[in-house]
């Protein structure tokens, strides 16, 4: 049974690459609105406006952060090999972040499950 130990280890790592991945994003996505707005303020016409933009922003930016927190929390479980349904959320919540990691990392999450005490 010991050579199925990497399979929770592998599955933490890409959680939390894919949850660091997402809060990148968002701090890029964010600077550049921010940049947006400070073009507005330029007199140049825009369509829909800098609040307008930002409440768009922020009602998909919140939900994302705790995705991507609940990511890399539940890849830190992963590599500790404690609380499988932990794991497993995180795994799920980096599908969000990421497909193709978060994909691989279901699958390791669920094959290794007799790994997590």
């Amino acid at each position: 049974m010991e050579s199925n130990t990497w399979m929770p280890k592998i599955a933490g790592i890409l959680d939390i690459i894919a949850g660091a991945f997402g809060l990148i994003g968002l701090l890029m996505v964010g600077l550049g609105i921010m940049f947006f707005s400070i073009a507005e303020t330029s007199n140049t016409p825009m369509p829909i406006g800098a609040a307008g933009i930002m409440v768009i922003f922020w009602g998909i930016a919140i939900p994302m952060l705790l995705i991507d927190i609940l990511a890399i929390v539940g890849g830190v479980y992963a590599l500790k090999k404690r609380i499988w349904g932990l794991a497993l959320a995180g795994s799920i919540a980096a599908l969000f972040s990421s497909f193709l990691l978060g994909i691989a990392s279901i699958i390791f999450t669920v094959m290794g499950k007799d790994q997590f005490e």
